[in-house]
């Protein structure tokens, strides 16, 4: 190991790259381009990882959207294409007896899915808007970003106040620039209400935007006079409960109370969101995955290249070689030169790999920032930059034996024949 450490093997080492300077860059671009995509597509998966969990950490992602639609099977006296109406009771029941759910949020609205939206009034501007009847805990499925006042409170349900919660572009078009509406009063549906809250765009506002306006559930029974109805419901389990398992007890449980067909598919409608985001998570895995393949796939490619190489500098050098075994270099001096002269160009070309692929990441979440896109902060951890490195070193050893063993089977006196 001495040798590794003294000046002439390195001087020998420097020496023949700078003989043969562009075999030596091409030789290196295998193992240079491996690692290049091994970082940019690890760090590429981090970033969307990193983005994904900004844009869905204030929401329940181990949810489901359900609703009812119209029965697709005549069964138990009822004939097909029967509407269901799923009412708030519904949602007790769903709490109380399927296990795993950690809340049921029942919801109402005016002015979604093509119907028509409430006029809103406020002196002599007015406007068109969707209007939400909700309960407080519909906070925890998709947290509000308030930029004045609060949300909903349990005390506005129990006593139906006409308050409400106003989005950005409501705001805008309805107030003056510099008017604060917190506290002012709004007319909606010909009933007034005060503003308590203002909230800016969410990323993950299904349906709401900033174009909305929040009210209490119990006082939307009484402007809109819904009654017991619901427009459908949130139903959210807790972290480590499989989603898909509660969306088929759930229906199980609503097709036993409106009489509907076991396999009747159209009665309920729902959206898996948690089921969704499962499928977005197993992408960013299997990105992961992939690149991590790809990358010991080029590399090996390119270790392989540099091992060539060598094998053909050592069939030049042959003269040299016989000449410093004939004054005495033992063949552990001649095999470790050659392995190092494998590892050195080996990891010279993964660094190059890492910087670039580094600098490149960097450039791609300045070009990113402030776009509608889920990547933040592409990175590459130090456990796979240490898995890296390490398979380059133990690659490039075992590519640098094949040239090294053929370096010290040549017999001094017939290297010094050689011409």
């Amino acid at each position: 190991m001495k040798f590794i450490f003294t000046r002439d093997t390195w001087q020998e080492i420097f020496g023949t790259i700078r003989k043969n300077k562009l075999r030596t860059a091409i030789t290196i671009i295998g193992v240079f381009w491996g690692i290049l995509l091994f970082v940019g597509l690890q760090g590429a998966a981090k970033g969307m990882e990193n983005g994904f969990d900004v844009t869905f950490k204030d929401l329940a992602t181990n949810s489901i959207f359900l609703w009812g639609q119209q029965t697709g099977i005549p069964y138990g006296g009822y004939n097909r294409n029967r509407n269901i109406q799923l009412e708030i009771s519904d949602t007790y029941r769903i709490a109380n007896q399927i296990e795993g759910v950690q809340f049921v949020a029942p919801r109402n609205a005016r002015g979604l899915f093509g119907g028509a939206a409430p006029l809103v009034v406020n002196d002599m501007k007015s406007e068109n808007y969707k209007v939400f009847g909700d309960y407080p805990i519909i906070d925890n499925v998709s947290k509000k970003k308030l930029r004045k006042g609060r949300f909903l409170n349990q005390k506005d349900i129990k006593d139906s106040r006409k308050i409400c919660v106003i989005g950005e572009r409501v705001e805008r078009e309805l107030f003056e620039k510099d008017e604060n509406p917190v506290g002012q009063y709004i007319k909606i549906n010909n009933v007034y209400f005060q503003v308590v809250g203002v909230y800016k765009r969410n990323n993950t506002d299904f349906f709401e935007g900033d174009d909305s306006i929040f009210i209490p559930f119990t006082t939307f029974k009484k402007v809109f006079n819904t009654g017991n109805r619901i427009g459908w419901m949130v139903i959210a389990g807790y972290p480590e409960e499989d989603i898909v398992a509660i969306e088929e007890k759930t229906k199980e449980l609503l097709k036993r109370r409106y009489t509907v067909h076991p396999n009747d598919e159209r009665a309920f409608g729902a959206a898996n969101f948690g089921e969704m985001f499962g499928k977005i998570t197993g992408f960013v895995k299997g990105l992961k995955f992939t690149a991590l393949i790809v990358g010991i796939a080029t590399i090996l490619a390119g270790v392989i290249a540099i091992g060539n190489i060598l094998l053909i500098t050592v069939k030049e050098r042959t003269k040299e070689i016989g000449i410093r075994r004939a004054l005495g270099a033992k063949p552990n001096e001649i095999r470790g030169q050659i392995i190092l002269e494998s590892v050195f160009l080996t990891l010279v070309a993964g660094l190059l790999g890492m910087t670039v692929g580094g600098l490149s990441l960097k450039l791609l979440n300045n070009f990113t920032k402030g776009l509608d896109f889920p990547f933040i902060n592409p990175t590459v951890s130090l456990e796979y930059i240490g898995l890296a490195i390490a398979i380059m070193v133990i690659l490039g050893t075992l590519i640098g034996l094949i040239p090294a063993q053929r370096a010290v089977s040549i017999r001094p006196i017939e290297a010094l024949r050689e011409e």
